[in-house]
């Protein structure tokens, strides 16, 4: 990560934003406060008014992943007000817009050796996988099916992040096409 210019503050967002950053980037154990605090322009000082440690930030990390990352979409979606298939592709694109599933393979990996992070890597996905399950049941599938194309649905749209689709400028018409495969109309 660059060091940023200098500058008074930064919210808890931005903090939250530049670890989930170096997580991705080199993983948990490299997310140390003057790092972080120099990438954002910022004393280390400033650490502390948002957080008690860096165990506190972590554990911000996660509930931020876990609420801010997936809730948001999954709210998003359930007021859509379109047909259920068009639910789907906005949910899809959503998603990678907003990079929501970005840190999900470097989450995965911290959840391996933290505890923490296994319980809401796993509560997370489980979610997601739920969801995606009752977004294909009301397009009428069966509930086997309906859970196989949501945990096709979720696993395409992490790996898509992985490999940084967004890169990618025709990345809409790719998930457009992933879209016409699972519900159906290819």
């Amino acid at each position: 990560m660059e060091k940023a210019e200098k500058r008074d503050a930064a919210s808890r967002e931005d903090w939250l934003a530049a670890a989930l950053k170096v997580i991705h980037e080199r993983g948990v154990e490299s997310v140390k406060v003057v790092a972080l605090a120099r990438t954002l322009g910022l004393t280390s000082g400033s650490f502390y008014w948002h957080f008690k440690n860096i165990q506190d930030l972590l554990d911000s990390v996660l509930e931020y992943w876990e609420n801010h990352l997936t809730s948001h979409i999954i709210e998003d979606a359930r007021a859509f007000e379109g047909p259920p298939a068009d639910r789907i592709l906005a949910l899809m694109k959503q998603v990678v817009r907003e990079g929501a599933a970005v840190p999900d393979s470097s989450i995965a990996v911290w959840a391996k050796s933290d505890a923490a992070a296994d319980a809401a890597y796993k509560r997370t996905i489980r979610r997601r996988f739920m969801f995606a399950a009752w977004m294909f049941r009301e397009l009428g599938l069966e509930a086997e099916e309906a859970a196989a194309r949501g945990r096709l649905m979720v696993t395409a749209l992490m790996g898509e992040a992985a490999n940084d689709i967004r890169s990618d400028p025709e990345w809409e018409r790719i998930i457009e096409h992933q879209w016409e495969i699972l519900v159906g109309r290819q």
